[in-house]
């Protein structure tokens, strides 16, 4: 680890022992901050591809998530082919404020697929190669996304460092996929 990073267990471990914690701030600090601790805001934005929606949510604030913006966030990502809406994993919601963190991100996760009912998985199951029988888009585990002013590499690697769940690079389709199951790659 370089002398300027701080692993996250490190800046846990110090934030709990009351430790001054001393960061090395990229562009993006306002992200990087809002990641930072449990009582911190937490805060998303997101631009849905197929429907055009936006949302610019504050999920969680004084130590809690907040109903309303959890309840608009699975609304924003539900299957946008039937309109069936179904409650987001909030562990996916905090993997991707981190990931907006890690990577600097100024602009909204421009979403391709949040949740999938399963006759809409099957369905691409039928007519496309990588669609999971079994896939955690179906429990709202799972966003296929990327960002305008990240690459689509960096966007991979990032999450992949984060070591937090399944990372898919679709290289061809230009998105990332990134879910809250156990950690894998493809």
């Amino acid at each position: 680890m370089s002398g300027d990073v701080l692993s996250r267990r490190r800046f846990l471990a110090s934030a709990l022992a009351g430790a001054p914690v001393l960061l090395s701030l990229p562009r993006g600090v306002a992200a990087l901050e809002r990641a930072a601790g449990a009582g911190a805001v937490r805060q998303l934005s997101f631009v849905h591809l197929h429907t055009r929606e936006r949302l610019d949510v504050e999920y969680w604030s004084a130590g809690a998530y907040v109903p309303d913006a959890l309840s608009a966030v699975d609304n924003v990502l539900r299957d946008w082919r039937t309109g069936r809406v179904h409650p987001i994993d909030p562990a996916l919601l905090d993997l991707l404020n981190e990931l907006a963190a890690k990577t600097g991100t100024e602009v909204p996760f421009e979403v391709i697929s949040g949740y999938r009912s399963p006759a809409t998985n099957e369905m691409l199951r039928s007519t496309s190669n990588g669609v999971a029988g079994s896939s955690l888009h179906m429990v709202g585990r799972a966003i296929d996304i990327r960002l305008a002013d990240v690459s689509l590499k960096q966007l991979r690697d990032a999450a992949i460092g984060m070591r937090r769940g399944g990372v898919g690079y679709y290289a061809a389709s230009n998105f990332v996929h990134v879910d809250t199951g156990r950690f894998r790659t493809w």
